[in-house]
């Protein structure tokens, strides 16, 4: 009876022994892969703060003025030539001041416009805008000064409102408000070309501009 128990205990045992399974312990994270991921972290959250905070709003209003001025001066111009003359000249120094404004605001801030969404910025702005320069060539070869107002709203709002998605939301509302002027501009009299760009490069610059340096800090 006594070896029948011993039999039974040990095969008991080894059943039990063969039962359980061994789980290894996780091994304890390291310190310096979570202090590298919390970096990566900030770094890209900064990266996607500074396209939204490098956007000039007093710059803008600078640029309306300067785009009301060309709106008054295009108007008097006798000739396509010398009317054509008057915006790209207007354009280049809004150009400069924005370009100003956009790098004195940024370091004001302690904002790099290195990071990946400024570059994003930048190139969804220009894109179009290289193209509407290609197309202004083409229209003063043919002489076709009326289409050059709409086509400049039209590119200039995409560029703004595919810039804008890195941007803040008044960015994108005002390349949607460029994309009407456009639209107006093509389904109205070629001779209020003049006064769309008026409104659009002019107007909504001052507008918006004004709303980004109230809301968001310059």
């Amino acid at each position: 009876m006594t070896n029948w128990y011993k039999v039974n205990a040990g095969w008991w045992v080894t059943s039990l022994h063969y039962s359980i399974h061994v789980v290894p312990e996780p091994q304890p994270r390291l310190i310096s892969n979570r202090a590298a991921d919390d970096l990566t972290y900030i770094r890209s959250a900064m990266e996607r703060s500074s396209a939204l905070t490098a956007v000039p709003g007093a710059g803008g209003v600078v640029t309306g003025v300067i785009g009301l001025i060309a709106a008054v001066v295009g108007a008097r111009q006798p000739t396509g030539e010398r009317w054509l003359a008057t915006w790209p000249g207007a354009a280049s120094i809004a150009v400069v001041v924005e370009l100003a404004a956009m790098i004195w605001k940024a370091r004001r801030a302690g904002i790099a416009l290195t990071g990946k969404n400024a570059r994003r910025f930048a190139l969804g702005t220009a894109a179009p805008l290289v193209a509407g320069g290609a197309i202004t060539y083409d229209l003063w070869v043919m002489r076709d000064f009326n289409v050059m107002a709409p086509a400049w709203l039209l590119l200039y709002g995409v560029g703004v409102l595919t810039g804008g998605m890195f941007s803040v939301p008044v960015v994108r509302a005002l390349g949607a408000c460029f994309m009407a002027a456009g639209i107006a501009a093509s389904l109205t009299l070629p001779e209020w070309g003049n006064v769309w760009l008026g409104i659009g490069f002019g107007g909504l610059h001052v507008g918006f501009g004004a709303y980004i340096a109230r809301y968001h800090g310059g």
